[in-house]
């Protein structure tokens, strides 16, 4: 995708607004019309936005109620269609989705609050990922995948211990004077879709 500056995005100061790590998220991911996908951590909804203007059925959530609201009222603004939902990861979320979207706050520090919760990873900057992959094939279509940034500030051989399971390619990067970011696709999920038995 292309990032559009013409896609107006409010601002409110206890929600991460688009950063570097938004804008090469959004111009590093490739989307179809009538593509499914869920954002986890949408924060005000910009990458949400540019993939449902470009045809996408797009659900988004974020566990800051302030969230919410910011990206619902960024969806009402530039008359973009969006489902959102207040949600810790997946516990709100419903259905399957040919791609799930994070921009996982990827920072080893430990900072609380709404907004460092945006950005602070623990000590090792892995924050929410494992959970998210753990909890993927819950609500991913046979083929599907995860789009996450990750920074070189990480704990590299968690990171790679991690994603040892899986097949992952680099859909982009951006490098910077203190790390380098990186959009990573993960798939190989073993999906496991549970389908109804027998006649009416």
């Amino acid at each position: 995708m292309r990032y559009d500056p013409g896609i107006s995005i409010a601002a409110d100061p206890d929600v991460y607004p688009p950063s570097e790590d938004s804008i090469l998220l959004i111009e590093s991911l490739e989307v179809s019309p009538g593509e499914k996908i869920l954002e986890i951590g949408c924060g005000s909804g910009v990458v949400s936005l540019h993939c449902a203007a470009n045809g996408c059925e797009v659900v988004c959530g974020d566990i800051n109620p302030k969230a919410v609201d910011l990206a619902h009222r960024n969806s009402v603004a530039n008359s973009i269609d969006v489902s959102i939902v207040e949600t810790d990861l997946y516990s709100a979320i419903e259905g399957r989705f040919d791609t799930i979207v994070f921009n996982l706050p990827y920072l080893p520090v430990e900072e609380e609050g709404d907004l460092a919760r945006a950005w602070s990873g623990g000590d090792d900057g892995m924050g929410p990922l494992p959970a998210l992959l753990e909890g993927a094939p819950g609500h991913l279509n046979e083929g599907g995948r995860v789009v996450v940034v990750v920074s070189s500030l990480m704990d590299r051989g968690t990171l790679a211990d991690v994603l040892a399971p899986y097949s992952v390619s680099t859909l982009g990067e951006m490098h910077m004077f203190f790390e380098t970011l990186s959009v990573l696709e993960i798939r190989g999920f073993r999906i496991k879709i549970e389908k109804s038995g027998g006649r009416a």
